[in-house]
């Protein structure tokens, strides 16, 4: 049986996949294992639980209520707001557990439970296997004054936004550390509609805001940090200094500068990085990004005096990274930024915060992506092959090796498989576009027919 939990929560079709049965049982297995951890310390346990703006966010946020609260944890039910809010407040409120609904970037038909630990840290794989193990399991229901309370804490929103703006201003040293920054943000439809413009505009931008009108049904329908024509467009006829786009649960940040181009994850890292190692809170000079992260970006850093980390794939790995090394950057070219001194996950309003403090205490972004350089890449994506055999395939690995050997330091091959799909990804860096098309489609022709399901 495939395991339940994936690299950032359980998520499906909502209401097929993902159902209020499904919600009030991990609710209920999530409480039980922290308990029995001794998480919860002998007092009367407490959950911050929040979601985006699904409509079927509204009856899985219930039945997550109601599985926490018949496990006698009492729920503060925050309702709209970012992932890395929840996890903030889960830590701010000392509560001991946090939940959040969300798919983050997913089509509004998604839907997924993830879980934050005491002080705003995600699960690990150890504490979800347990969770999941206890699913169905017989347990002895709490009765009269031992069931938990449910109670409307969205005003605890607000502490959320004076959070990331202080962290702003610590950042900046300063109090308006955006004044004279013209931003357009678009929140996509998502959990940041109200927060995300309310913490730019108290940091000192004028702030246009697109796509903040959520509906139930439009988060991320062509809109936010997987759809960036729209914002590209926005900031070009608006004149602003800058663009920033976020996801449905805004754990995640991409940019536009005033010429319309798109700034990813990999530049936002670099700009930041650099600006911390000047300021003198970057960790031992040192930025945690992934194994998809640009050759370039690795250049580019140690040009300027900085070491880079590779993790692998996924927000949880670069926070694992950044913990064990007590680092104070990392991230993903996706726009998952950690500014660890700031926050314990992704988030996106606090990343557009302090990309808009460098505009303004540093110049244009477009002047400053000039240092960020980015080789041509080719990410390929290889459908219907057995994707366990990516490794120990023996024609797969020598052709690997071949183009390895004919790129050398001028680039780079990673082949990675799907952990949910039967699919591999061919990732191909070289110092030109041809190469790197050319590399990557023989790479997928030889995975296409030697990993081929029979």
């Amino acid at each position: 049986m495939a395991r339940l939990f994936g690299t950032d929560g359980v998520r499906g079709l909502a209401n097929r996949d993902i159902t209020a049965e499904l919600a009030v049982g991990l609710s209920v297995s999530a409480a039980r294992v922290l308990a029995e951890r001794g998480d919860f310390s002998g007092h009367r346990p407490r959950a911050v639980l929040g979601r985006d703006t699904r409509i079927s966010g509204q009856f899985l946020s219930h039945a997550v209520a109601a599985g926490l609260a018949s496990a006698g944890v009492d729920v503060l039910d925050v309702g709209v707001l970012p992932t890395p809010g929840v996890a903030f407040l889960t830590a701010s409120t000392g509560a001991d557990l946090g939940v959040v609904i969300s798919a983050s970037h997913n089509p509004m038909p998604d839907n997924g439970i993830k879980f934050f630990a005491s002080g705003g840290h995600k699960l690990d794989d150890g504490i979800e296997d347990a969770i999941e193990a206890k699913i169905g399991e017989q347990w002895a229901r709490p009765i009269g004054e031992s069931v938990g309370s449910i109670r409307d804490a969205s005003h605890l929103a607000q502490d959320y936004v004076t959070h990331v703006v202080d962290a702003v201003r610590t950042f900046a040293g300063t109090d308006a550390p955006l004044a004279g920054v013209t931003m357009v943000v678009d929140t996509a439809h998502g959990a940041a509609s109200t927060v995300g413009p309310r913490a730019l505009e108290a940091a000192g931008a004028t702030v246009h805001v697109a796509h903040a009108s959520p509906n139930g049904f439009n988060i991320n329908d062509g809109v936010g940090s997987t759809h960036m024509q729209s914002l590209q467009a926005e900031v070009v006829a608006r004149g602003a200094d800058l663009g920033v786009a976020y996801d449905g649960d805004a754990d995640r940040c991409l940019a536009v500068d005033h010429t319309g181009a798109v700034v990813n994850g990999d530049e936002i890292m670099g700009i930041l990085a650099i600006a911390m190692k000047e300021a003198g809170t970057l960790y031992h000079d040192t930025l945690v990004a992934t194994v998809m992260s640009n050759l370039g970006l690795q250049r580019s850093m140690e040009r300027s005096g900085i070491q880079m980390i590779e993790a692998a794939v996924g927000d949880r790995y670069v926070l694992e990274a950044m913990r064990e090394g007590g680092y104070t950057l990392g991230g993903e070219q996706s726009g998952h930024i950690i500014a660890s001194e700031f926050a314990t996950t992704g988030d996106g309003v606090l990343t557009s915060l302090l990309l808009g403090a460098r505009v303004a205490a540093a110049g244009p972004l477009r002047e400053q992506c000039a240092a960020i350089e980015s080789l041509p890449q080719v990410l390929t994506n290889v459908k219907d092959v057995d994707r366990a055999r990516v490794y120990s395939d023996r024609r797969v690995q020598e052709a690997v090796t071949a183009s390895r050997r004919e790129l050398g330091n001028g680039g780079r091959v990673l082949l990675r498989p799907s952990g949910t799909e039967p699919l591999v990804r061919v990732m191909v860096e070289a110092t030109t576009a041809e190469d790197a098309q050319r590399h990557a489609d023989a790479l997928a022709a030889v995975v296409r027919e030697s990993l081929a399901l029979s």
